[in-house]
């Protein structure tokens, strides 16, 4: 007869949980660099117009060429603004997000430490079975001799 952990389906459900709840922290995570890098390009965009706008400061320009510039800046700052404000509600949902995972996680260890203390309480006992039924025939022999 086997070890056999009577909680072992919640044991497995309780994982797939932790494994859906990491995946969907991991996406969260990925949305969060995909969110920086988009940040990034931006500043780099607007660095980029900065300079052209600096260089081209006293060369004569047609006004036309400078409302579009100032439409793309306004444009870019935009989409600055509105990227760091979905930043900050990626980051609050990674937050909310951990703590959830964080909790699945403790749920599980929590169940898998239980199954190991008894999987060593059994091993020990089949230990002492064993070696009762080992002095048992060691006994029944030295009794026939």
């Amino acid at each position: 007869m086997g070890f056999q952990f009577s909680l072992d389906t919640v044991l497995h459900v309780r994982g797939i949980l932790e494994e859906q709840e990491e995946r969907m922290l991991q996406s969260i995570l990925q949305e969060i660099a995909q969110t920086r890098e988009a940040l990034a390009q931006i500043e780099a965009r607007i660095a980029e117009s900065d300079a052209a706008r600096c260089t081209g400061f006293f060369k004569p320009v047609i006004g036309q060429k400078i409302h579009a510039a100032y439409g793309e800046l306004q444009e870019l700052k935009q989409n600055r603004s509105g990227l760091q404000e979905k930043m900050k509600k990626l980051e609050e949902l990674r937050e909310r997000q951990l703590a959830v995972y964080s909790k699945a996680r403790q749920d599980r260890e929590v169940l898998a430490d239980m199954c190991e203390e008894r999987r060593r309480a059994y091993e020990l006992d089949m230990t002492h079975i064993e070696q009762k039924v080992s002095d048992d025939i060691f006994i029944s022999r030295r009794g026939r001799n």
